[in-house]
């Protein structure tokens, strides 16, 4: 991959020169390279990301909690099946739906028309992962779609997902991604990245086993690191200044031994 750092908001009183790190696929290279280097895509089209703290489950090693199992249970009646783009009918109806739901979940003009319309036409959905409800009378109904892009059996990646607000499942959310986990680790992919983590709101998808999540050094399984992470003040200090970080970290030297980012000699212009 090819890097390029975009410049952004720097704060001279206190030596914070902030850079946002966009990558470029190479030739050689498929999305779920980007993918396992902590990037996430920035377009529609899958040909610019951004290194960002995003969540992933190591799906060989996951195994259900309690908490799980009781998710689960309550998700009795609930399957999930995995959708090619190309057959699934992108009704007018769920549209409208679909765009209520991100204005009352994501908020105000996060997801207006256009972009989900280019997310749908583009090539980072390539799959649906539809969760049907089996009714009385065996009537199966569509209570919630999940917008994915799939390389098997290396990587699934949970983007966005719609659902019933109303159903009487109050968990019904947090059941469908339950559901994924389950159904991609049975279909025997590697990792299943579940999207990023910048609030105590998005805590609750870290209740999975072997869930890891990027920073700036590579991927770390360390949750209390990650809620630190949340918690910090990142106005004040840049996060290899932070005294707690690189003690719980090993240090400096643990730091830079563990990287995955390296830069080849002889990078320079000419």
């Amino acid at each position: 991959m090819k890097l390029l750092f975009s410049e952004y908001d720097p704060d001279y009183s206190r030596y914070l020169y902030p850079y946002v790190v966009w990558a470029t696929p190479e030739p050689h290279e498929t999305p779920a390279d980007l993918y396992d280097a902590g990037f996430h895509p920035a377009s529609p089209d899958l040909d610019r990301f951004t290194l960002c703290r995003q969540l992933r489950v190591r799906l060989s090693e996951f195994r259900p909690s309690s908490e799980n199992r009781r998710i689960l249970r309550k998700a009795a009646g609930l399957r999930v099946e995995v959708c090619a783009r190309a057959d699934y009918v992108y009704t007018s109806e769920r549209r409208s739906a679909w765009l209520a739901f991100a204005e009352e979940r994501f908020g105000a003009g996060i997801m207006p028309g256009e972009r989900l319309d280019a997310l749908m036409h583009g090539r980072v959905i390539t799959h649906l992962l539809r969760c049907v409800e089996t009714r009385a009378g065996g009537e199966e109904v569509e209570v919630g779609a999940v917008l994915m892009y799939l390389e098997p059996l290396r990587m699934a990646h949970y983007y966005y997902a719609f659902y019933d607000r109303a159903h009487p499942n109050r968990s019904l959310g947090l059941a469908i991604m339950t559901l994924a986990v389950r159904h991609f680790q049975g279909a025997g992919y590697t990792h299943l990245y579940l999207g990023t983590c910048y609030s105590e709101r998005a805590l609750y998808k870290t209740q999975f086993h072997a869930m890891e999540f990027s920073q700036g050094t590579g991927w770390s399984s360390r949750v209390d690191g990650l809620r630190g992470l949340i918690r910090r003040d990142a106005r004040r200090r840049h996060l290899l200044q932070e005294p707690e970080f690189l003690e719980a970290e090993g240090g400096w030297e643990a730091l830079k031994e563990g990287t995955i980012y390296r830069m080849q000699s002889g990078c320079g212009p000419g």
